[in-house]
């Protein structure tokens, strides 16, 4: 009897060890990821602005530099529309006095005047060279994403833990005024797709999974021969990579996402 009792004591020890190290290193796993997120560069990521706070800038009136000077009036007066109104000029047709002694997300007029070689009118169409512009009180990088174009990488993943970020150049919008530099940069995930279909990959796993269509497919050719000399591991790998690609767990090799 006390030898039964110690053989139990052993292998209850023996469990509890075990149990004990696959806690300990799914809780290391999960402290990695965290860390790894925190401690990821946020370079060019922007202050949080809220529009309730209404922060007060106050500064002495700077004119703005103009984005085209008289000698090359010739490269802007191409694209600026002769005639129009004023107010509908594009950003480099215009030089503006922008200050920041404003309210965020209120409404501000600015003095502006048209570039050499560029003619408007007023509302009341008369020609003019000096008038009054009204926007927002908020500088560039503080407009909604579909007022600028930024660029897109295609060497980052977009499935990973934690989220990949990369530094994108952004461009404000020929027609959208505000203040502030309009070419800016900002931190932004990863989000790009190399033309691989999800219902193309989902139906070759459900035809041809077993033959591993689906991971060649997707580039993963490694896993597409393991599939492929086990017979999509005897049905059982087939229908996990269903499941898998059905949910989108499983996804181009390449770090992109479906169209």
């Amino acid at each position: 009897m006390a030898a039964i009792s110690r053989v139990w004591r052993l292998h209850r020890g023996r469990y509890l060890k075990a149990h004990g190290i696959f806690i300990v290193f799914v809780f290391h796993l999960c402290l990695q990821c965290v860390t790894g997120y925190l401690s990821s560069p946020h370079v060019g990521q922007e202050p949080p602005y809220s529009l309730d706070a209404q922060p007060v800038i106050p500064s002495p009136v700077v004119p703005a530099p103009s984005s085209a000077s008289p000698t090359d009036s010739g490269s802007y007066a191409s694209k600026c529309p002769s005639g129009g109104e004023c107010k509908r000029l594009p950003a480099d047709c215009i030089s503006c006095n922008y200050h920041h002694n404003c309210s965020y997300g209120k409404p501000a007029s600015f003095s502006c005047k048209s570039n050499n070689g560029v003619h408007c009118t007023g509302e009341s169409g008369q020609q003019q060279t000096n008038f009054s512009l009204s926007i927002a009180c908020q500088f560039c990088w503080q407009l909604e994403p579909s007022q600028y174009r930024c660029s897109n990488s295609t060497n980052c993943m977009t499935v990973a833990c934690p989220r990949k970020r990369y530094n994108a150049t952004c461009q404000v919008l020929d027609h959208v005024h505000c203040l502030g530099k309009r070419v800016f940069q900002k931190r932004l995930y990863c989000n790009w797709t190399g033309g691989y279909k999800w219902s193309t990959a989902l139906a070759l796993s459900i035809t041809l999974g077993g033959f591993g269509a689906d991971r060649f497919y997707l580039g993963q050719w490694r896993e597409g021969l393991g599939k492929l000399f086990s017979f999509g591991g005897l049905g059982i790998w087939t229908l996990i990579d269903v499941l898998l690609i059905g949910v989108g767990y499983v996804g181009p090799a390449d770090g992109s996402l479906y169209i």
